[in-house]
């Protein structure tokens, strides 16, 4: 059964785009709790375009499931993540054009940043999953700098649709995530997954955790969030 973790940056955007105090994604958190998630997920990004660093600080006074910290390998944001010390950070690639995180870290391309970085999260006291493509050389390194986890990025997948296209994404999925177990780490994944695609990634041999967000928020506007993540958390396990 795998773990739900549930991505509230989409609460902090709509907070955002009014510049005010309402929604907090601070409630939106306690609410998925009520609901069953396993962790919470957000992402400070450098542009701070949706989860501020106060949001940061309160969830982790409040937050009695995993706290899970998306970021880049940015100095500024590893040493924010140093000192407040979230349960897990996931290492992402950033772009301030995206719209949202268009695929996985090359680790390879920036190895010895990638690997200090995990380094310094680990003498945090901090656990570290890397956000990845399901390719077994960005795995491999993943394994050689230390990484405790892996979150496979399932973009491709979800935008494929169904029929044979999906199949094949699927397919590269399953693949993955047992290069990753071989190799001896955690399995996670997560990206653009929804109520209607999400049980064959759930599925997967050895899934331990799926982070979700759009999906789970969009659903939340018309049913509310506790529901919405109730609902979720009843599919992926």
């Amino acid at each position: 059964m795998a773990n739900l973790g549930v991505n509230i940056d989409h609460v902090a955007t709509v907070r955002q785009a009014r510049r005010t105090y309402e929604p907090d994604p601070v409630w939106a958190a306690a609410l998925a709790e009520l609901g069953g998630a396993d962790g919470i997920t957000i992402h400070l990004r450098e542009d701070r375009r949706h989860i501020q660093d106060r949001d940061l600080r309160l969830l982790r006074d409040t937050v009695t499931v995993k706290l899970n910290l998306e970021m880049a390998c940015a100095d500024e944001v590893v040493g924010i993540a140093c000192a407040v010390r979230p349960r897990q950070a996931t290492l992402v690639p950033e772009s301030r054009e995206e719209v949202t995180t268009e695929g996985g870290l090359d680790v390879l391309a920036q190895r010895s940043k990638v690997a200090d970085v995990v380094q310094r999260l680990h003498d945090a006291g901090i656990e570290v999953s890397l956000f990845l493509d399901a390719d077994e050389r960005q795995i491999d390194a993943a394994r050689e700098l230390g990484a405790d986890a892996v979150e496979l990025h399932t973009g491709q997948f979800a935008l494929a649709g169904h029929g044979t296209r999906q199949q094949r994404e699927l397919d590269k999925l399953v693949r993955g995530a047992a290069r990753i177990v071989a190799c001896g780490l955690t399995l996670h994944a997560g990206h653009g997954l929804t109520y209607r695609n999400v049980l064959p990634v759930a599925r997967i041999a050895n899934m331990c955790e799926l982070n979700i967000g759009h999906s789970i928020v969009a659903r939340a506007l018309m049913v509310g969030f506790q529901q919405a993540v109730r609902e979720m958390k009843d599919l992926v396990s």
